[in-house]
Protein backbone atom coordinates (compact mmCIF):
# COMPACT_ATOMS: atom_id res chain seq x y z
CA UNK A 1 0.00 0.00 0.00
CA UNK A 2 1.38 3.40 -0.97
CA UNK A 3 2.19 5.98 1.67
CA UNK A 4 -0.35 8.36 0.17
CA UNK A 5 -3.08 5.76 0.75
CA UNK A 6 -2.03 5.44 4.37
CA UNK A 7 -2.17 9.21 4.72
CA UNK A 8 -5.72 9.14 3.36
CA UNK A 9 -6.65 6.54 5.96
CA UNK A 10 -5.08 8.60 8.73
CA UNK A 11 -6.64 11.89 7.64
CA UNK A 12 -10.16 10.74 6.80
CA UNK A 13 -10.61 8.36 9.74
CA UNK A 14 -10.46 11.22 12.23
CA UNK A 15 -13.64 11.81 14.22
CA UNK A 16 -14.59 15.21 12.85
CA UNK A 17 -17.18 17.09 14.83
CA UNK A 18 -20.02 18.75 12.95
CA UNK A 19 -20.50 21.31 15.69
CA UNK A 20 -18.85 24.66 16.25
CA UNK A 21 -17.97 27.75 14.22
CA UNK A 22 -16.31 25.77 11.44
CA UNK A 23 -17.15 28.01 8.45
CA UNK A 24 -15.83 31.18 10.10
CA UNK A 25 -12.72 29.34 11.31
CA UNK A 26 -12.02 27.98 7.81
CA UNK A 27 -12.34 31.44 6.25
CA UNK A 28 -9.79 32.78 8.72
CA UNK A 29 -7.21 30.17 7.68
CA UNK A 30 -7.97 30.67 3.99
CA UNK A 31 -7.09 34.33 4.49
CA UNK A 32 -3.87 33.34 6.29
CA UNK A 33 -2.88 31.04 3.39
CA UNK A 34 -3.61 33.79 0.88
CA UNK A 35 -1.51 36.27 2.87
CA UNK A 36 1.44 33.87 2.97
CA UNK A 37 1.30 33.61 -0.82
CA UNK A 38 1.14 37.38 -1.22
CA UNK A 39 3.77 38.36 1.37
CA UNK A 40 6.32 35.61 0.68
CA UNK A 41 5.60 35.09 -3.03
CA UNK A 42 5.07 31.46 -2.07
CA UNK A 43 2.64 28.86 -3.34
CA UNK A 44 0.23 28.20 -0.46
CA UNK A 45 -2.08 25.18 -0.29
CA UNK A 46 -4.62 24.84 2.53
CA UNK A 47 -6.03 21.31 2.65
CA UNK A 48 -9.28 20.49 4.44
CA UNK A 49 -9.27 16.86 5.61
CA UNK A 50 -12.92 16.87 6.59
CA UNK A 51 -14.22 17.97 3.21
CA UNK A 52 -11.39 16.46 1.08
CA UNK A 53 -10.75 19.82 -0.57
CA UNK A 54 -7.88 22.29 -0.96
CA UNK A 55 -7.58 26.03 -1.43
CA UNK A 56 -4.55 27.12 -3.46
CA UNK A 57 -2.97 30.56 -3.76
CA UNK A 58 -0.11 31.50 -6.11
CA UNK A 59 2.69 33.93 -5.30
CA UNK A 60 5.46 34.98 -7.66
CA UNK A 61 7.40 31.75 -7.10
CA UNK A 62 4.82 29.91 -9.21
CA UNK A 63 6.09 31.78 -12.28
CA UNK A 64 9.61 30.51 -11.60
CA UNK A 65 8.14 27.02 -11.85
CA UNK A 66 6.44 27.82 -15.14
CA UNK A 67 2.95 27.81 -13.66
CA UNK A 68 1.92 31.10 -15.28
CA UNK A 69 1.14 34.58 -14.04
CA UNK A 70 -2.65 34.47 -14.01
CA UNK A 71 -3.47 31.05 -12.63
CA UNK A 72 -6.94 30.63 -11.18
CA UNK A 73 -6.92 30.44 -7.40
CA UNK A 74 -9.52 28.82 -5.22
CA UNK A 75 -11.00 25.48 -4.26
CA UNK A 76 -9.80 22.11 -5.57
CA UNK A 77 -11.82 18.89 -5.05
CA UNK A 78 -8.95 17.00 -3.36
CA UNK A 79 -6.43 17.42 -0.56
CA UNK A 80 -3.68 16.38 -3.00
CA UNK A 81 -2.27 19.18 -5.19
CA UNK A 82 -1.43 17.02 -8.23
CA UNK A 83 -0.31 19.95 -10.38
CA UNK A 84 2.39 20.75 -7.85
CA UNK A 85 3.30 17.10 -7.27
CA UNK A 86 4.13 16.71 -10.97
CA UNK A 87 6.91 19.27 -10.55
CA UNK A 88 8.54 17.54 -7.56
CA UNK A 89 11.41 15.14 -8.22
CA UNK A 90 9.93 11.59 -7.97
CA UNK A 91 12.44 10.54 -5.29
CA UNK A 92 11.57 13.58 -3.19
CA UNK A 93 7.81 13.14 -3.63
CA UNK A 94 7.73 9.66 -2.09
CA UNK A 95 9.87 10.94 0.78
CA UNK A 96 7.58 13.94 1.23
CA UNK A 97 4.55 11.74 1.83
CA UNK A 98 6.40 9.57 4.35
CA UNK A 99 7.61 12.70 6.17
CA UNK A 100 4.05 13.98 6.39
CA UNK A 101 2.87 10.64 7.82
CA UNK A 102 5.59 10.76 10.48
CA UNK A 103 4.82 14.40 11.25
CA UNK A 104 1.11 13.55 11.57
CA UNK A 105 1.91 10.93 14.22
CA UNK A 106 4.28 13.35 15.96
CA UNK A 107 1.52 15.96 16.15
CA UNK A 108 -1.17 13.52 17.32
CA UNK A 109 1.01 12.78 20.35
CA UNK A 110 1.39 16.46 21.26
CA UNK A 111 -1.08 18.13 23.66
CA UNK A 112 -3.64 20.10 21.65
CA UNK A 113 -2.50 23.44 23.09
CA UNK A 114 1.04 22.82 21.74
CA UNK A 115 0.18 21.71 18.21
CA UNK A 116 0.16 25.18 16.69
CA UNK A 117 3.79 25.64 17.77
CA UNK A 118 5.27 23.06 15.39
CA UNK A 119 5.84 22.92 11.67
CA UNK A 120 7.69 20.67 9.25
CA UNK A 121 10.46 22.05 7.02
CA UNK A 122 12.03 20.00 4.25
CA UNK A 123 14.17 20.37 1.15
CA UNK A 124 12.64 19.39 -2.18
CA UNK A 125 13.73 19.53 -5.79
CA UNK A 126 11.15 20.98 -8.15
CA UNK A 127 11.25 21.45 -11.91
CA UNK A 128 11.35 25.09 -13.01
CA UNK A 129 10.15 26.76 -16.20
CA UNK A 130 13.24 25.62 -18.15
CA UNK A 131 12.95 22.01 -17.01
CA UNK A 132 15.78 22.11 -14.47
CA UNK A 133 15.39 20.98 -10.88
CA UNK A 134 15.88 23.74 -8.32
CA UNK A 135 16.05 23.53 -4.49
CA UNK A 136 12.78 24.40 -2.78
CA UNK A 137 11.81 24.90 0.85
CA UNK A 138 8.59 23.09 1.75
CA UNK A 139 6.90 23.98 5.03
CA UNK A 140 3.88 22.22 6.48
CA UNK A 141 1.60 23.09 9.37
CA UNK A 142 -1.13 20.79 10.73
CA UNK A 143 -3.91 22.92 12.18
CA UNK A 144 -6.11 21.54 15.01
CA UNK A 145 -9.86 21.71 14.61
CA UNK A 146 -11.68 24.40 16.60
CA UNK A 147 -13.90 22.13 18.68
CA UNK A 148 -12.42 18.62 18.67
CA UNK A 149 -9.14 16.71 18.87
CA UNK A 150 -8.60 16.39 15.11
CA UNK A 151 -5.96 17.84 12.82
CA UNK A 152 -8.46 19.21 10.36
CA UNK A 153 -6.35 21.47 8.14
CA UNK A 154 -2.87 21.26 6.65
CA UNK A 155 -1.10 24.31 5.25
CA UNK A 156 1.73 23.66 2.77
CA UNK A 157 4.04 26.44 1.59
CA UNK A 158 6.46 26.16 -1.33
CA UNK A 159 9.20 28.74 -1.95
CA UNK A 160 12.87 29.04 -2.90
CA UNK A 161 15.39 27.49 -0.52
CA UNK A 162 17.21 30.66 0.52
CA UNK A 163 18.90 29.21 3.61
CA UNK A 164 19.76 25.56 4.07
CA UNK A 165 18.23 23.50 6.88
CA UNK A 166 20.01 20.87 8.99
CA UNK A 167 19.05 17.51 7.54
CA UNK A 168 16.67 16.66 4.74
CA UNK A 169 13.62 17.27 6.90
CA UNK A 170 13.18 18.79 10.36
CA UNK A 171 10.42 19.63 12.82
CA UNK A 172 10.73 23.18 14.16
CA UNK A 173 9.19 24.60 17.30
CA UNK A 174 8.37 28.09 16.09
CA UNK A 175 8.38 29.73 19.54
CA UNK A 176 11.70 28.36 20.82
CA UNK A 177 13.52 27.60 17.58
CA UNK A 178 14.19 24.05 18.81
CA UNK A 179 14.84 21.68 15.89
CA UNK A 180 14.16 17.94 15.73
CA UNK A 181 15.45 15.97 12.75
CA UNK A 182 12.52 13.92 11.53
CA UNK A 183 14.74 10.97 10.60
CA UNK A 184 15.79 10.79 14.27
CA UNK A 185 12.30 11.30 15.65
CA UNK A 186 11.16 8.53 17.98
CA UNK A 187 7.99 7.00 16.48
CA UNK A 188 7.90 4.15 18.98
CA UNK A 189 5.07 5.70 20.98
CA UNK A 190 2.66 4.97 18.14
CA UNK A 191 2.60 1.36 19.38
CA UNK A 192 3.20 0.08 22.88
CA UNK A 193 6.29 -2.00 23.63
CA UNK A 194 4.17 -5.17 23.73
CA UNK A 195 2.45 -4.31 20.45
CA UNK A 196 5.83 -3.80 18.76
CA UNK A 197 6.92 -7.14 20.19
CA UNK A 198 3.83 -8.88 18.83
CA UNK A 199 4.20 -7.21 15.43
CA UNK A 200 7.86 -8.20 15.22
CA UNK A 201 6.89 -11.85 15.77
CA UNK A 202 4.11 -11.53 13.17
CA UNK A 203 6.72 -10.24 10.74
CA UNK A 204 8.82 -13.34 11.46
CA UNK A 205 5.89 -15.52 10.40
CA UNK A 206 4.63 -16.72 13.77
CA UNK A 207 0.95 -17.56 14.17
CA UNK A 208 -1.15 -16.23 17.02
CA UNK A 209 -0.63 -19.53 18.82
CA UNK A 210 3.13 -19.31 18.32
CA UNK A 211 3.21 -15.71 19.56
CA UNK A 212 1.15 -16.67 22.62
CA UNK A 213 3.58 -19.45 23.47
CA UNK A 214 6.64 -17.26 22.87
CA UNK A 215 5.37 -14.41 25.06
CA UNK A 216 3.55 -16.62 27.59
CA UNK A 217 0.24 -14.87 27.03
CA UNK A 218 -3.17 -16.09 25.86
CA UNK A 219 -4.25 -16.27 22.21
CA UNK A 220 -7.09 -13.90 23.14
CA UNK A 221 -4.53 -11.32 24.29
CA UNK A 222 -2.52 -11.79 21.08
CA UNK A 223 -5.64 -11.23 18.96
CA UNK A 224 -6.48 -8.12 20.97
CA UNK A 225 -3.00 -6.75 20.31
CA UNK A 226 -3.43 -7.54 16.60
CA UNK A 227 -6.61 -5.48 16.42
CA UNK A 228 -5.02 -2.58 18.30
CA UNK A 229 -2.05 -2.62 15.92
CA UNK A 230 -4.27 -2.54 12.82
CA UNK A 231 -6.30 0.32 14.28
CA UNK A 232 -3.32 2.42 15.30
CA UNK A 233 -1.53 1.98 11.98
CA UNK A 234 -4.80 2.38 10.02
CA UNK A 235 -4.30 -0.73 7.90
CA UNK A 236 -6.47 -3.71 7.06
CA UNK A 237 -4.15 -6.67 7.55
CA UNK A 238 -0.95 -7.84 9.21
CA UNK A 239 1.14 -7.68 6.03
CA UNK A 240 0.34 -3.99 5.59
CA UNK A 241 0.95 -3.40 9.31
CA UNK A 242 4.46 -4.85 9.05
CA UNK A 243 5.20 -2.74 5.98
CA UNK A 244 4.03 0.49 7.63
CA UNK A 245 5.86 -0.32 10.86
CA UNK A 246 9.12 -0.87 9.00
CA UNK A 247 8.82 2.46 7.18
CA UNK A 248 8.17 4.18 10.50
CA UNK A 249 11.04 2.18 12.03
CA UNK A 250 8.80 0.64 14.69
CA UNK A 251 10.20 -2.86 14.08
Amino acid sequence: MKTINRLNREFFSQDFSEEGPYAEWLERYKAIACNYARMENAIAVLSDMRDNASYIYYGGFSQMLGMGRNRKEGRLPSIWEEEIFRLIHPDDLSGKHLQELRFFHFMKHRPKKERSDYYLASRLRMRNATGDYVPVLHRMFYIPGPCDDTLRLALCLYGPLLLDIPGQCVIIHSASGHIVELEKQDNTRILSARERQVLSLIDKGLTSKGIAETLSISIHTVNRHRQEILGKLQVGNAIAACRVAKELELI
